[in-house]
């Protein structure tokens, strides 16, 4: 008889007990980012029923089973509530798939290396920005891997978004209006650089004249026909009590114009229900934000490292639920052993219409899951949940460098308020001349200033 010494009461007491009395140390058995600095493999941080969905349900649900309507109350406290009411009422499914303990793929390479080889080499400044021991601004990696407070999580978060130096991702994107219908599908590029923190691109840390800024990001849009040229370019201050510099190009305007800070919590396009500030769950600089405040911890099911669909050419994703079959993308999620909820307010947003939100942060990755937001009243308004993958299947890989790309692949963003959904997933290509890439020099002259924008609009 094989008798489970750290069974799920034990770990429900484990992290209720943390959180009375105010600690924060990841990992249940063993420090979490020991384990990944000695062995790569945080199986050794967990016991066995934060690993595996058929002992932490104790037989009920299986690898390879679905979730639904049906069976969705088994795992009610592993998803957020908006994407409980989504199966429960609204026909979306899960299939589950065992549980990813290699971190190298659960985040690119070469920001795991950099991670682990500067770990210790972080603080807060005297005005609350992340540098240096040295003072500067911040060399690589996740600043803060084992955190001891929300605002540490939401720092390294915010600092870098997809985790790589540049990126270039190719998005189709749904709107599906509250009957259920697509009222929208738009095709788009969105484009991140980091001029600090720089892992892979030369120059390493930093671009020189440009280390007063942490990111440079641009979305512009190229089809239907009536919206294409419309793009907008961020501009972030490495000082993140600084607002982004935000410029649009509308083409009825034929001129590219600054937009107000408060921009940030409105559709970008009609009939979307996505924000600037859901970016990553982590759209506005950290220190615009406040409150910071960690308000759970347990397991939660994610897709979190395979959900990449190699096996269609330009990898689009297949649909279900919903009155028409397709308002949600098909998703396969694991059990994630240990994620950290951390609530935020926006303290310097007195006309938000979001009054607090909610993450949902992988423990071994510090990677935003999900994301549901609350409006002014405290009533839930919005969510914003992710899928991410290793970009390997069986012989088919792309490559990011020497390794596999890790990346985004699917995101839902559901205004529950409205009942609209708006799906989007990073594709291969758009209009044959498009692609998605990683670390590639000349972005940022082609995508990223100003006289760019005027140019893609034109």
């Amino acid at each position: 008889m094989h008798i489970n010494k750290y069974d799920r009461a034990y770990t429900r007491r484990h992290f209720l007990k943390q959180a009375s009395l105010g600690v924060l140390t990841t990992g249940v058995i063993s420090p979490l980012w020991k384990a990944v600095a000695d062995t790569g493999d945080i199986s050794v941080a967990y016991p066995e029923e934060l690993l595996s969905i058929e002992n932490y349900s104790r037989g009920q649900l299986s690898t390879g089973n679905v979730i639904d309507a049906g069976n969705v109350h088994l795992v009610k406290d592993l998803l957020d509530p908006i994407q409980y009411t989504q199966i429960a009422q609204m026909g979306r499914v899960l299939r589950i798939i065992d549980t990813t303990t290699d971190i190298m793929k659960l985040n690119p390479w070469e920001y795991v290396e950099a991670t682990l080889a500067n770990a210790g080499k972080a603080m807060f400044s005297s005005d609350g920005n992340v540098v240096t021991n040295e003072g500067k601004p911040w060399i690589g990696g996740n600043p803060f891997p084992d955190p001891k407070n929300a605002t540490e999580i939401f720092a390294g978060a915010t600092l870098s978004w997809g985790r790589h130096d540049i990126s270039v991702s190719a998005v189709k994107e749904c709107d599906i209006n509250d009957q259920g219908e697509i009222a929208y599908r738009y095709d788009s590029m969105w484009v991140e650089l980091s001029p600090v923190g720089r892992i892979v691109v030369e120059p390493r840390p930093y671009w020189e004249g440009h280390e007063d800024k942490l990111r440079y990001q641009s979305v512009f849009f190229l089809s239907p026909n009536d919206v294409r040229g419309t793009s907008y370019l961020n501009i972030w201050h490495y000082d993140q009590n600084q607002f982004p510099d935000l410029y649009g190009y509308l083409p009825a305007f034929k001129r590219v114009r600054r937009f107000p800070t408060n921009q940030r919590f409105e559709p970008m396009i009609p009939g979307s229900t996505l924000y600037l500030s859901d970016a990553w769950a982590a759209g506005d600089p950290f220190l615009t934000w406040g409150n910071f405040r960690i308000v759970g911890r347990g397991p939660m099911l994610a897709a979190v490292s395979r959900s990449w669909n190699a096996d269609n050419e330009n990898w689009e994703g297949g649909t279900h639920g919903g009155p028409h079959g397709d308002t949600f993308w098909d998703t396969d999620v694991e059990l994630v052993p240990e994620a950290i909820v951390v609530e935020a307010e926006p303290v310097k947003y007195p006309r938000a219409p979001v009054g607090k939100k909610r993450v949902w942060f992988d423990a071994r990755t510090l990677l935003p899951l999900s994301m549901v937001s609350y409006d002014r009243r405290g009533e839930i308004y919005r969510s914003f949940d992710g899928a991410y993958s290793i970009y390997e299947k069986g012989d088919t890989l792309v490559l990011d460098g020497e390794h596999p790309l890790w990346s985004w692949t699917r995101v839902h963003a559901h205004d529950v308020q409205t009942n609209r959904v708006t799906r989007l997933e990073q594709v291969k290509e758009i209009s044959s001349k498009y692609r998605t890439q990683v670390n590639e020099k000349g972005v940022y002259d082609k995508y990223l200033t100003r006289a760019a924008l005027l140019r893609m609009g034109t």
